[in-house]
Parts: structure tokens; C-alpha cells; sequence
């Protein structure tokens, strides 16, 4: 070694030795975390909570406060809170009925309010709380009559659509579509929620055998479209598009997420979707172009529902997670990922799912693009219950210590 080369080696040894000293003296400090760790908590048929229709006041409330401490304790911080399960409402709505998930019996007041409740304890506890509404599905059967009396769909029978054994809205009714706004932002303007939420339900997922029956108003509205496909396309844009503005409107500042299914098209159809073979396409058959919501910026988050394990044939997660990584980048929407706790050891599940590593593997993949912001998981029952570990392991590999959601 030359004495150039020596001397620079002593300096640079030199060098790192004060830089370990003054660590030992002074460690830094850590960063702070920024990221979404959310959980979705489903009222639908009483998935998540409250555990049965027709509990007291009390009980309901305490277990709604249970699942804000878990998630608390698991080190989250937002619950997505279904709030519009079925075209009804969890507060007191000026446009439609009180959930039977509540009571039992769909318009009876269940004596407190589930939602003002929810966003008062989650902010006490530092989480946000994001309203989710189903802006179309009407009933899990076909029959109106065993809707409430005063329910809009008995009022407006030309709104809704029967249709694979449930009731749905006609999202091609302008009229409709101006009515499920009103009916959501009822809960905006009384509330202050930290963002409204959508699900993956636009129209409805496809029933083989069947067609959604929106004949009259295609011949009365879709006249400047080129196909049927194009107008429903048209008309979710249109509710998205017009819900932000409106959100805008009614409280500032208030963020608009969807959690869509996690693809949008197949490559095979579109060399700009994703190499998946999903039998579902969000563009094709539930007439959501999610892809251009987040170019767009219509949408200040998506959620994508990337329920699938690592190296799954037909939709690998691994797949999934940078094509819409990709999609996200250089736009302002952020990206998270929905996962599927659900499935964690759930019998019948491929081998992959009965890992308890394997979520904990997800959100390593997923930090690899720096464009996923975060992740949230279905749902608040396995959260709490947990049946595999497969939670445990997320917090202990990745939630160690406490973060902000972004804003």
C-alpha cells in the first residue's frame, strides 16, 4: 500500500471512528412514521360488528369502543366504518332508514348514534375514521315489499334493478345517482369524517346467466355512447367525479378513497393491464375505470383489494403490488394496499394462507415501491380474533412502533 493510499485509509478509519463515537454519545433520533395501517370494520350482515341485530344501546356501543382499542393496540391508525351497508344508514339520515343490523328491524332507531360515536372515540383515540358507503346495493333479496314503508326504492319501484338475487340501485338513473350522493354526504355534512370511502360495488359483480336489466334508461341516456359498456362507464365516472366535488363543497379538506377489486384489466384484453388472468375485471365488468381515477386524480386514495397470496397463477400479489405502483407514480392519489387477513389460515385456503408469514411477507414486498403508502385489512373480526397469527407476526415484523396516516 502506497503512502498516499495509507494516509487516506487512516484518515477514512479516523473518520469513522468519530462518527461511531459521537453515535454512542448521541444516537439519532428515530424517524417518524408515516404510513396507512388501516382495518376495515363491516356492518353487513352483521359481519363485524355489532356481533348480532337487537343488542341493547350498551352493548352495541361497547363493542364498537372494543374494536377502536384493538385497533389501538395493534398499533393502527384509521377504521374504515361501513356506515351504508344496504341503502340505509348507521346515524340518523334525512334520506334513508336505519339499519336492521342494528336492531333487527330496518327503520327502528337503535337509541344512540353508531357513526357520530365512532368518529368522536376515534379521534379521542388518535385514529381517523373513514365513512364507507355502498352507494347501490339496495337489499340481499329481490322482494320491495319487505323493504320499510318509507324507504326510497318503495317510493321510486323505477330505480331499482333485481338482480342476482339482490336489489340494486340503477346506477344509469340520473335521478339516482344524485339521490345516493345526497343520501352519503347526509353523513359529511353532520359529521366530521376523516374521508368518505367506496368498496369495490359499482354495478354489480357478474351472475352467470344473468344481465343487469337497464334497457330503459340506455334507450333513454345512452344515445352518445358507442356501446352499453361505454355509458355504464360514463355514468360510474360521473358518480365519482361528482361525489368529489361535492365532498369538496360540503367539508374541505375531507379525503375520497376507494377500495376497488384488485384488477382493473387483464393485459390479455389491454397492454396496459396487469399480466393477470383474473376472471373479474373492474373495467370490464363492474364499469370502474379505476386505472384512470388515479391518473386523473379523481380520488385522493385507492385501496386496491390485492387479495391474493405471492405467486398465486391467476393474480400474484407480486404482480399486482408494482403494476399499481406504477400507476400511482408521479400522480397525487396514494396507494394502498388492501389485504386479505380473512384468509389467513382459513380452512380451505391454498398452502401459501396457512403461513402466518405470509402477510408479513405482503408488506415487505410492498416497501419495495415507494409509491404504496400503506396497507389496510379485512377485517375487523380477524383483526381481533386473529385465528392463525397471522397479525401478530405483521405488527412484530412491521408495526413495531406507532405512525401517522398520511394526509
Amino acid at each position: 500500500m502506497g503512502k498516499v493510499s495509507r494516509r487516506a485509509f487512516t484518515l477514512a478509519a479516523l473518520s469513522t471512528l468519530a462518527v461511531a463515537q459521537g453515535s454512542a454519545a448521541a444516537p439519532p433520533e428515530p424517524q417518524a412514521v408515516t404510513e396507512m395501517r388501516g382495518m376495515w370494520l363491516a356492518t353487513v350482515r352483521n359481519r363485524d360488528w355489532p356481533s348480532r341485530p337487537g343488542l341493547s344501546a350498551a352493548e352495541q356501543r361497547g363493542e364498537l369502543i372494543a374494536h377502536l382499542d384493538r385497533a389501538v393496540r395493534d398499533r393502527l391508525n384509521t377504521v374504515i366504518f361501513q356506515v351504508r351497508p344496504t341503502a340505509d344508514a348507521l346515524w340518523p339520515s334525512a334520506y334513508e332508514p336505519w339499519s336492521e343490523y342494528l336492531t333487527g328491524t330496518q327503520g327502528r332507531a337503535p337509541g344512540w348514534d353508531p357513526l357520530g360515536t365512532a368518529v368522536t372515540e376515534a379521534h379521542a383515540r388518535g385514529l381517523q375514521l373513514h365513512a364507507w358507503f355502498n352507494p347501490y346495493r339496495i337489499a340481499h333479496h329481490t322482494d320491495p315489499d319487505k323493504l320499510v314503508a318509507s324507504h326510497p326504492a318503495r317510493k321510486h319501484p323505477h330505480w331499482a334493478v333485481p338482480y342476482g338475487g339482490k336489489l340494486y340501485y340503477n346506477p344509469g338513473l340520473p335521478a339516482v345517482r344524485a339521490f345516493v350522493q345526497d343520501a352519503m354526504l347526509d353523513a359529511v355534512s353532520k359529521y366530521p369524517v376523516d374521508a368518505v370511502h367506496f368498496d369495490d360495488y359499482f354495478y354489480p359483480y357478474p351472475v352467470a346467466g344473468q344481465s343487469f336489466d337497464d334497457d330503459a334508461a340506455y334507450d333513454t341516456y345512452g344515445g352518445d355512447f358507442v356501446n352499453r359498456a361505454a355509458w355504464r362507464r360514463d355514468n360510474i365516472d360521473k358518480l365519482v367525479r361528482e361525489t368529489a366535488a361535492r365532498i369538496e363543497r360540503i367539508r374541505p379538506g375531507t379525503q375520497f378513497g376507494v377500495s376497488p377489486f384488485g384488477v382493473w384489466r387483464n393485459a390479455t384484453n389491454d397492454a396496459r393491464g396487469s399480466a393477470t388472468r383474473a376472471g373479474v375485471q373492474t373495467y370490464d365488468d363492474l364499469f370502474a375505470d379505476t386505472r384512470r381515477w388515479v391518473r386523473e386524480h379523481w380520488v385522493d386514495y385507492i385501496a386496491p383489494q390485492i387479495y391474493w397470496h405471492i405467486g398465486f397463477a391467476g393474480a400474484d400479489y407480486a404482480e399486482l403490488v408494482p403494476w399499481w405502483a406504477e400507476v400511482a407514480k408521479g400522480t397525487k392519489t396514494k396507494l394502498y394496499v388492501g389485504e386479505a387477513l380473512y384468509k389467513a389460515g382459513a380452512a380451505g385456503e391454498p398452502p401459501a394462507w396457512q403461513d402466518p408469514a405470509e402477510l408479513s411477507r405482503h408488506l415487505t414486498l410492498a416497501a419495495a415501491h415507494p409509491q404504496v403508502r400503506g396497507h389496510v385489512f379485512f377485517s375487523a373480526r380477524e383483526v381481533t380474533k386473529d385465528p392463525a397469527g397471522a397479525m401478530a407476526r405483521v405488527i412484530a415484523d412491521h408495526y413495531r412502533q406507532p405512525a401517522s396516516p398520511p394526509r
